[in-house]
């Protein structure tokens, strides 16, 4: 048995050391077997710039920045003007909170690539997140103007119009979205948030649209329910505010909007504190829950 074993021993070791190989990385493939190949091939070949590329990447997608920026550090430092490194060196910057890191890697892309619209976009992008709007409207204007139906730029700056209050332009960009991709929720929210600040009817059809796309969609339905509930449409903002709480127990506000519903429009003082105090176990803070109930509690006595 003993002879046996070792003859079968050598004779698979061939075949083995032939398996040993790189094995090629695959798209498809979880990240998690990604990194171990790329251990792998780095342990091979370490200061291989594409493998560094590769592995930051995939670091990224598993939430590990610092391990990725190490990576992507290292393979800028052996091939310091490529563009694709740069560009993911601005996302792991801008992850890892380092906001003019971010900057500096696009202002070196934007050198290698003066027209290229992926880093124009990118630079919108970053500087849309970071809050630098008229920034953010120049390189977003640079995109439009080369393709007048980006997605992305579009709504970015359609956002940027709301958040300036320059609302008949964010409205037009929205629209625009909406026409193009109807299947993008964002865009229909948004243009219902709109329309439901201005006390438009049309809140209800976009805000609808938006979540016939998106069920799930917490946001658009709270702002449909308070939408309602301004309306004095209050079985309608009841039942969003159920809706709301079965996805999501924790909501504080939407306790809250049942419990001055129950105080403001039924006037059952017992149930509003009962919506109140579940507010507040959601979210002890919750000021406007905190002092309607005491009104409530005012209002049983």
């Amino acid at each position: 048995m003993k002879t046996f074993y070792t003859y079968c021993l050598f004779f698979f070791l061939p075949l083995l050391t032939v398996g040993c190989g790189p094995r090629e990385i695959e798209d498809d493939m979880p990240d998690s077997v990604k990194l171990e190949l790329l251990d792998i091939n780095l342990e091979r070949d370490p200061d291989n710039p594409e493998i560094l590329a590769a592995r930051a990447k995939v670091l990224f997608n598993l939430k590990r920045v610092r391990e990725a920026n190490f990576d992507i550090d290292r393979a800028l430092k052996a091939d310091p003007d490529n563009l694709d490194y740069l560009m993911l060196k601005a996302d792991i910057a801008f992850a890892n909170g380092n906001i003019e890191e971010s900057y500096r890697a696009l202002e070196a892309a934007e050198k290698q690539a003066p027209d290229n619209q992926e880093v124009q976009l990118k630079m919108g992008e970053i500087t849309f997140y970071s809050r630098d709007y008229d920034r953010s409207l120049k390189y977003l204007s640079k995109v439009t103007e080369r393709d007048a139906n980006n997605r992305a730029a579009l709504f970015m700056k359609g956002f940027i119009y709301k958040e300036k209050g320059d609302t008949a332009n964010a409205v037009q960009l929205f629209n625009r979205v909406c026409d193009k991709f109807p299947d993008y929720a964002p865009a229909f929210e948004e243009l219902g948030v709109l329309f439901a600040t201005q006390d438009n009817p049309m809140a209800i059809e976009y805000l609808n649209t938006a979540l016939q796309l998106e069920p799930s969609n917490t946001n658009a339905m709270y702002a449909l329910a308070l939408f309602y509930q301004n309306r004095q449409e209050m079985e309608n903002a009841e039942v969003l505010y159920h809706q709301i709480l079965d996805l999501n127990p924790a909501s504080a506000d939407a306790w809250h909007n049942l419990g001055f519903i129950e105080m403001t429009y039924y006037t059952d003082f017992q149930k509003a504190v009962e919506y109140f105090d579940k507010a507040l176990e959601a979210n002890p803070d919750h000021p406007q829950a905190l002092a309607n109930r005491q009104l409530a509690l005012d209002a049983k006595k």
